[in-house]
C-alpha cells in the first residue's frame, strides 16, 4: 500500500457546535470563507464526503473559480479533484450533483455485500470499489494513495468526520466558527461520540487563527505531517 494522503478536514459550524439544521443547505459562512475554501478545493486531488452529505445535501464539490480551474487544467489535472464517497447501504441517487456534475472520477466505496447493488444503481456513474465486509477508513485512505491521491480534503458529515479523527487520520484541520446558534439537539453535529487522540491530556495545535468577516477560522495541526502553507 502506498501511504495515505495528506488530509485536511475542513467544516463550518455554529458556536453551539452544529453543522446545520433541518434547512438544507443552511450558510454558516460568508462569501470570502467559500472563497477560502474554493482555493483548499483546488489545491487538492480529490475531495470525500459521506453518503448522508451526498443525499441530504446534494453537493457539486466543484471548483468554483475559472481561474482556478484553467490552473488546474494547466497542470494536466480536471477541473476539479476526484468525488469520494462511503456507503454501508449503497443508496445513492445516480441523478444526485455529486455524480452528474464535474469530469473527474468519482470513487464510491461499499461493503462487499453491497457492491453489486451499488453497481445496479449507478452504472457508469462511478466507480464502485469494494471494501470487504467493513469499510474501514484507514484502509480506505491507503487504497486512495494507491490510486494517486496525495492530498484529500474531508468535507463531512458528522460520521465521516468522526471516524477519521477518532482513527487519527487527519493531519490538519480547519474549523469555521459562525456568529449564530442552531439550538435544536437534532440537528447534526461535528462530531459524534468517540474516543479522540485529542483531550484534556493531549490537547491539539493552533496553528492559525483568522477572522474573515463576521466568521472565525481556526487552523489545527493534527499530525506532524502538518505543512504550514
Amino acid at each position: 500500500m502506498s501511504d495515505r494522503p495528506y488530509t485536511l478536514m475542513s467544516c463550518s459550524v455554529s458556536l453551539d457546535g452544529y453543522l446545520g439544521d433541518r434547512t438544507p443547505r443552511l450558510a454558516l459562512s460568508n462569501e470570502a470563507d467559500f472563497d477560502r475554501v474554493d482555493a483548499v478545493r483546488a489545491s487538492c486531488d480529490a475531495i470525500m464526503v459521506g453518503a448522508v452529505t451526498v443525499r441530504t445535501d446534494n453537493p457539486r464539490l466543484l471548483v468554483r473559480s475559472q481561474a482556478r480551474r484553467e490552473e488546474r487544467t494547466a497542470r494536466g489535472l480536471p477541473p476539479s479533484p476526484k468525488k469520494i464517497t462511503v456507503t454501508s447501504r449503497a443508496d445513492l441517487d445516480a441523478r444526485s450533483n455529486f455524480f452528474t456534475t464535474g469530469e473527474a472520477e468519482k470513487l464510491v466505496y461499499t461493503p462487499s455485500p453491497r457492491v453489486a447493488d451499488a453497481r445496479a444503481r449507478l452504472g457508469p456513474a462511478a466507480t464502485i470499489v469494494d471494501g470487504g465486509r467493513r469499510v474501514r477508513m484507514r484502509w480506505l485512505t491507503e487504497d486512495l494513495g494507491d490510486r494517486g491521491v496525495e492530498r484529500l480534503m474531508v468535507e463531512g458529515g458528522g460520521i465521516v468526520h468522526t471516524q477519521f479523527l477518532a482513527d487519527d487520520l487527519v493531519d490538519e484541520l480547519h474549523l469555521v466558527v459562525a456568529p449564530f446558534f442552531v439550538g435544536d439537539s437534532s440537528a447534526p453535529r461535528f462530531v459524534r461520540d468517540g474516543h479522540f487522540p485529542w483531550n484534556a491530556h493531549r490537547r491539539a495545535t493552533l496553528a492559525e487563527v483568522r477572522q474573515i468577516g463576521d466568521v472565525v477560522l481556526l487552523r489545527y495541526a493534527l499530525s506532524p505531517r502538518f505543512r504550514d502553507e
